[in-house]
């Protein structure tokens, strides 16, 4: 199949190594005939917010590829699989590898009993990968209430809550019910196969800095989303 779009990669680097391996995963992507690709790598970045939003303005491309700078894209017919997810269904607005149906009361993603998706995880040091599975997919995709910000796609913008969120946590849930409210769906697709891995081992330290505060802006701002 021939296509007449332009899918544009965006990351906000802090770390050479692990952004550099991100980028050789994207360079080694299959790219169909007639897909633009473009890459847009943020260094300056104050809180992700911030740098998506910039980032979003900056491109004309109608696909954006949000990712971390610890993931790598596995699956060589990435661009293709998901331009195909967003044919299915104009209303599908943005597309995640991680997700959940419902979304607890206490805005915790992760500790949903209704979570979707299909990944390799790597949360420690010693580099040991951890699958990540979940879900009985019925269809193509399923639709949920928030994805996780490791990797989110998008075919339509939509403003991400520079307003609320000044850091680096639930900036993601944020912006799948950001998208809901603009009458988009949010969905995870149905994965034969990884699309990626996510190489993110953290400090217990380091994960919970200022994450208590963006959680309670989170639920207070979008409670009744919640349970």
């Amino acid at each position: 199949m021939k296509y007449r779009e332009k899918i544009c990669f965006i990351i906000c680097v802090n770390n050479k190594r692990k952004s550099e391996k991100a980028l050789s995963h994207i360079n080694s992507l299959k790219i169909p005939d007639g897909c633009k690709v473009e890459k847009i790598i943020i260094n300056d970045a104050k809180y992700l917010t911030e740098a998506y939003n910039r980032a979003m303005r900056s491109t004309n491309a109608k696909y954006k590829v949000y990712m971390h700078q610890d993931v790598y894209i596995t699956n060589q017919n990435f661009i293709a699989d998901i331009i195909n997810v967003f044919q299915r269904d104009k209303a599908i607005g943005m597309i995640g590898v991680a997700g959940a149906k419902i979304l607890p009361q206490n805005g915790l993603l992760h500790q949903s009993n209704h979570k979707y998706g299909n990944l390799i995880h790597i949360p420690h040091l010693d580099g040991k990968q951890l699958p990540w599975r979940f879900g009985n997919f019925r269809n193509a995709y399923e639709t949920v209430k928030g994805i996780d910000g490791l990797i989110m796609i998008t075919q339509y913008d939509v403003p991400w809550r520079e307003d609320l969120f000044t850091g680096w946590h639930f900036y993601d849930v944020s912006q799948s019910l950001e998208f809901i409210k603009a009458g988009y769906k949010v969905v995870v697709p149905k994965m034969e196969k990884v699309w990626c891995i996510h190489d993110c081992p953290k400090s217990e330290k380091e994960r919970y800095k200022s994450y208590d505060k963006y959680r309670e802006i989170f639920v207070n701002v979008y409670k009744k989303y919640l349970g």
